[in-house]
């Protein structure tokens, strides 16, 4: 009796899976390792860091050997010195210009610091604005959505013409509306003139833009101009980086960032659930940001630029997916949001927030 019940106290308890917890485990082994990248993205910041700095790390050693020889120098050492250098014009002259020349390196190698003066978002006018009612009886007349995707994107509203008309002369109108909008805003803020503006970096999924804005403004002829199309929602931060580094080599230059929405040509009319999202999402509307270099507008100015990070997941399948243009089952084109976005969003964030931490 007394082996039977010893045998009891070291039986170990058996683990019950549930169904819940199997899905539990599936779903953990689903999300991103953060652990994993960030670990990773530590190597690549350690040997960034060593490779960006060794000079200065070479340098290290030598001022080490110096500053151990200086300390054993007394001060009649110093006045010794001295009183040679009184006397001796080269070394007095090569000294200087020595001095001279690594002040003009240090300053020359610096990063120029990059101001946002100041930004404007458009602001549709008052007749723009519909109600949740006129917008799924808009949606209804247009005869592309069944009456279940109807009750899909009742949570979401926007003006539809009946009968709809995506074409080009409507894309570009709405973009002079928005995009014209946003700059004036702009411009008048900040009291510059559109001539002093030397860069102009604009992202819209398409059209092309930036010869609208120098028309419209009569930019100066040697602007550089830049388009950025096809890279998702992230280019709008991917311009502002583009315009941090073109100030970089360019002194005393403004730098137009403008980054908007054309939903025109964009509007899904089909019935494919994944498809429809983008529907609920996306909207009308722009922003105009404007970057300076120059030191005189530090104090006017309401930011200054300090990091802009950047990684990029298009090499993992499940990011490079998630959101995907592509046509459906009756040919109708339109933008897919899968289920992984959240996750391939967080795990982008986690990384970002790591470089920025270090």
């Amino acid at each position: 009796m007394a082996e039977e019940s010893k045998q009891r106290r070291n039986v170990e308890p058996v683990k019950v899976l549930t169904a819940s917890s199997s899905e539990e485990r599936r779903s953990n082994n689903n999300l991103p390792k953060f652990l994993l990248s960030v670990r990773l993205k530590y190597v690549k910041l350690g040997y960034h860091y060593v490779i960006s700095n060794a000079m200065y790390l070479m340098l290290v050693p030598l001022l080490g050997i110096a500053s151990v020889h200086l300390s054993t120098l007394t001060l009649l050492d110093f006045v010794r010195l001295w009183d040679q250098l009184k006397f001796n014009l080269v070394s007095v002259t090569l000294c200087s210009g020595l001095l001279v020349l690594l002040a003009t390196l240090y300053f020359m190698s610096r990063p120029r610091k990059v101001y946002l003066v100041n930004f404007a978002c458009y602001k549709p006018e008052a007749d723009r604005i519909c109600t949740r009612e006129i917008f799924m009886e808009r949606s209804g007349l247009t005869g592309s959505f069944t009456e279940e995707n109807l009750a899909f994107r009742r949570k979401s509203w926007r003006v539809l013409r009946v009968p709809p008309n995506p074409c080009m002369a409507e894309a570009r109108k709405e973009a002079e509306t928005v995009m014209f909008g946003a700059i004036d805003e702009l411009l008048d803020k900040t009291g510059v003139k559109a001539k002093d503006i030397g860069i102009l970096v604009l992202f819209n999924p398409t059209p092309s833009l930036s010869a609208m804005v120098v028309n419209r403004y009569k930019l100066r002829g040697n602007i550089l101009s830049y388009n950025l199309g096809g890279m998702g929602c992230s280019a709008g931060l991917i311009s502002i980086d583009l315009a941090k580094q073109l100030l970089q080599v360019h002194p005393n230059s403004y730098a137009l960032v403008v980054s908007m929405e054309n939903i025109t040509l964009n509007w899904y009319f089909g019935n494919d659930r994944s498809m429809l999202v983008s529907n609920c999402l996306f909207r009308m509307g722009g922003a105009a940001i404007l970057l300076s270099n120059r030191s005189s507008d530090r104090h006017r100015s309401k930011y200054q630029l300090i990091h802009t990070v950047r990684t990029h997941k298009g090499a993992d399948d499940k990011c490079y997916n998630c959101v995907f243009q592509r046509e459906d089952d009756t040919k109708r084109i339109g933008i897919s949001l899968s289920k992984d976005l959240m996750a391939v969003a967080g795990e982008a964030l986690k990384t970002n927030i790591t470089t920025l931490g270090h």
